[in-house]
């Protein structure tokens, strides 16, 4: 999360950012202008550079964030080299697809089935894929202008004179794979320089970043600084910045564009605001879960309350995409089963250290507000504990839980009424998208015997139709669509200054679609293996060796990987 505006640096700052800004002044023509084999090679050279500080990198996350080597916080802190490395491996495979065709070549088949609607499918690319990720399917969801007989594409190299521009990326504290994501995105998509503006929480990683990324810094095309509210306050406002982008809180991005406090909410009730240059922002959400009823089993509750509290867990609940409300039918038999289950589950996990500025305060006011959430585990000084807020009732639409995203290791549930499966389902969909702030993403969870009653299936796929919200994951949680690395990852489109919620535009696309709408993806009832399961004692195995395989993916790093899958 960025900061509010503040006053000006002090003297000591300004100089060193008015140099980097010269800096950018003087490269951002020469990014714009550079030719796509050129891009390629900044490219291969980032890619050839990283191994060098993937340890330190790890090794400084923990420390941070009080994690150890050889546990699952190792495998969430090379999460972000992993992803990192499939970004970039997807960026090249792009450039050199523009380089030839003059756009990057889509993957899969291509369905156009609505009215102003693209139906694509990206995912798997090959055999790999499907080995890498068995029986996970991704489609992105493109508006159709009706201009072609494919949605347009990399709009950045279609120019013959683009633009020279400067993007101010103020960068998230909570996890640094988007912290990459953004700037690679911003450079390589938009085509923009980018001053990256680190945020206090994660501000270790900046000499890093200008370590493995140096073929980036060293021409002038990014540049990367420190600094608290001042600093940033003093770039967003800087003539030189001709865009903002900003990952963090709607109140941190409201706070730039309208200034803090009252006077803030004045201007933003008057629509005034103090920034109007162009401000793309991911800016969390209350994550739904929606669990279709069905026939399950005793082992398949317990087998989804694992995977549901281990997808809370991960960064100790720090993510945007952590779930935070699971939606249930309040007449099916398993509802109270899995909420016990996923207590247990919980009960047996150890507590992670709150390292992330105001998480005590805040889960002092949710259990304030909420006296009969389970608190779990056995939390240490600094920690706290994991935290379960059963039975909230639907009908209080502006209770804490629907309007603020506890950024914690938190969450609720509430169960709705219906008369069958069909109308829960109808009915999960309408709460999540009227009643639960934001739209960034969400899953449903649905067993394999359910979707063979075809009123079932209709009603799921109606659903993810209906779902307003960026990526909609089918078994699985949105970390799934962020990982791939393929799926544009954003807020569903229509939310304005005035109404941020999730925030404006999409990070995360490599195959530079120009207007898209959502990100589907299609996961197994259950996973196997899972190395994202909480309890798994080796996972990091797995994700020391999917670094690897992203990094040079060969047949031979594949094949380790699924063994350290299977052994996790």
């Amino acid at each position: 999360m960025a900061e509010a505006q503040a006053p000006a640096p002090s003297i000591a700052a300004q100089p060193v950012l008015d140099a980097k800004l010269a800096r950018l002044q003087a490269g951002k023509q020469a990014w714009a202008q550079l030719p796509v084999p050129a891009r390629i090679a900044v490219l291969d050279q980032i890619v050839a550079d990283l191994p060098a500080i993937e340890e330190r990198w790890v090794a400084a996350s923990l420390a941070a964030k009080f994690g150890q080597m050889g546990s699952l916080a190792e495998g969430e802190e090379r999460f972000t080299l992993t992803v990192t490395y499939r970004l970039l491996r997807y960026l090249r495979k792009a450039l050199v697809d523009i380089e030839k065709h003059g756009q990057p070549r889509l993957p899969g088949k291509v369905c156009w089935k609505y009215a102003g609607e693209w139906r694509l499918d990206v995912y798997p690319q090959s055999v790999q894929d499907f080995l890498a990720l068995p029986f996970v399917k991704a489609e992105v969801r493109v508006y159709d202008s009706m201009q072609g007989d494919e949605p347009p594409r990399a709009a950045f190299y279609r120019q013959a004179e683009p633009q020279a521009k400067i993007c101010l990326v103020l960068a998230a504290g909570n996890i640094a794979s988007t912290v990459n994501y953004d700037f690679l995105h911003k450079l390589f998509v938009e085509g923009q320089a980018v001053f990256l503006k680190m945020n206090p929480v994660n501000a270790y990683l900046a000499p890093l970043i200008e370590e493995g990324f140096r073929a980036l810094i060293e021409p002038g095309y990014m540049q990367v600084a420190e600094g608290g509210a001042e600093v940033a306050s003093y770039l967003v406002n800087h003539p030189a910045i001709d865009e903002l982008h900003l990952t963090g809180s709607d109140r941190t991005y409201e706070a730039i564009v309208f200034g803090p406090g009252e006077d803030g909410r004045r201007r933003k009730r008057d629509k005034q605001p103090l920034v109007t240059k162009p401000f793309s922002a991911e800016l969390g959400n209350i994550s739904p879960v929606i669990v279709v009823p069905g026939p399950w089993s005793a082992a398949d509750v317990r087998k989804q309350a694992a995977k549901i509290g281990g997808w809370l867990v991960r960064n100790a609940g720090f993510n945007c995409i952590t779930p935070r409300m699971l939606i249930q039918h309040a007449a099916w038999a398993q509802r109270q089963p899995l909420n016990d289950a996923i207590a247990a589950y919980l009960a047996e996990l150890p507590t992670r250290k709150a390292y992330y500025p105001g998480a005590e305060r805040q889960h002092a006011e949710f259990v304030q507000a909420y006296p009969q959430a389970q608190q779990l585990g056995q939390p240490a000084e600094g920690q706290l504990p994991w935290t379960f807020v059963a039975g909230l009732d639907p009908a209080g639409a502006s209770q804490l839980a629907f309007c603020e995203e506890p950024f914690m290791g938190l969450f609720s549930e509430t169960a709705l009424d219906a008369a069958d499966t069909i109308e829960f389902i109808a009915n999960a969909v309408k709460f999540a998208n009227e009643q639960l702030w934001g739209s960034l993403s969400v899953s449903i969870i649905v067993h394999p015997k359910s979707m063979q009653d075809p009123l079932v299936a209709a009603a799921v796929e109606q659903a993810v139709d209906d779902l307003n919200y960026g990526t909609v994951v089918v078994n699985h949680w949105g970390a799934l669509g962020y990982y791939m690395g393929i799926t544009p990852w954003g807020a569903a489109p229509g939310h304005d200054m005035y109404d941020i919620q999730s925030g404006v535009g999409f990070i995360n696309n490599p195959l530079m679609f120009e207007r898209p709408l959502k990100s589907v993806v299609r996961a197994p009832f259950v996973s196997i293996p899972d190395p994202y399961h909480a309890h798994s004692r080796r996972s990091y195995l797995y994700f020391r060796q999917d670094t690897r395989y992203q990094a040079k993916p060969s047949v031979w790093n594949l094949l380790k990987s699924l063994w350290y899958a299977l052994i996790s």
